[in-house]
């Protein structure tokens, strides 16, 4: 599969059981309520996906479920979030072998690389495989940037065909889309600027949120690129207070306790990780009220 970067590609929350092991049928579960709703594809273990907190088995696990289920309907893209490159490597041609899509590639944990070695590590995982490789640019959650120019020397490799873009800076986007035109595809990663992302020309979304309200982000997106501004704000709004809750340090608990109110889906995170609690947790529950109430006076 060729990927199409156009749509909703929810960055998949993995379903844990009480005891924190894989919640095999929950996660094929909500793969499955995810492509009802319109998802163009499936990001599995990115941050949301808790990627790193994961055994190297469970990361295959969890990519042959999402195989199998999928069956093809829609693009896989697994996270690719590892210490050391030859890990990287190991792990990219694990996921060729199972017939996955594509990466959303990390860059190294735990090292701040620079910009030489940011180039050497994505180039070197882009000849490991023959996977699409969607780069994860984030430099508040991993102080790597990849700006402009590493991304112009990284596509020296064909494979590199997108930017999840997570800088927080618009104007990121039209400098990378105005440079490099179609031979890069510019995804929004973050929550709460897909409008703005979006009336800046991008097509596709990774979004945190979409797994607990999927079919009103895919909505949301149909209507910003076909230019329905005056609808598209409205949802817009409704949505961006629970959006918000994609962008801060404690983001998977906000989106998995979202995903249990809105869908029944345990919200069992994996330590370090703990369950929301107290005034926290009563916070992200009023915004989940306050935002389906919203969305039902708006007719969804």
């Amino acid at each position: 599969m060729s990927i199409q970067w156009q749509g909703v590609f929810p960055a998949v929350t993995t379903k844990l059981k009480a005891d924190f092991t894989l919640d095999e049928d929950a996660i094929r579960t909500g793969l499955e309520r995810l492509i009802e709703n319109g998802v163009s594809g499936v990001v599995m273990m990115g941050m949301v996906g808790e990627n790193a907190q994961l055994s190297p088995d469970e990361k295959l696990r969890v990519l042959q479920i999402a195989k199998e289920t999928v069956n093809g309907r829609v693009a896989i893209i697994s996270g690719l979030a590892e210490t050391n490159t030859d890990k990287a490597i190991a792990f990219a041609k694990e996921a060729e072998k199972l017939g996955i899509d594509g990466l959303m590639v990390f860059p190294g944990l735990t090292y701040k690389s620079d910009a030489r070695e940011t180039i050497n590590y994505y180039k070197t995982i882009a000849k490991a495989s023959s996977l699409e490789i969607l780069l994860y640019n984030n430099p508040r959650g991993y102080g790597v940037d990849l700006t402009p120019d590493v991304v112009e020397e990284l596509l020296s490799e064909p494979t590199i065909t997108a930017i999840k873009e997570e800088s927080y800076d618009t104007t990121r986007v039209t400098d990378l889309i105005s440079r490099f035109g179609g031979r890069l595809a510019v995804v929004c990663g973050v929550d709460d600027l897909i409008l703005e992302s979006a009336a800046l020309g991008v097509t596709a979304w990774v979004s945190g949120m979409a797994n607990a309200l999927p079919k009103e982000s895919v909505e949301l997106l149909k209507l910003a690129v076909s230019g329905e501004y005056n609808k598209a704000r409205k949802l817009y709004a409704a949505l961006t207070p629970l959006f918000h809750l994609d962008t801060v340090v404690k983001l998977v608990q906000h989106i998995k306790l979202s995903e249990n109110i809105i869908a029944g889906f345990a919200e069992t995170v994996k330590p370090p990780r703990l369950n929301l609690e107290g005034k926290e947790r009563e916070q992200t529950i009023a915004i989940v009220n306050k935002t389906l109430a919203d969305l039902k006076a708006l007719g969804y």
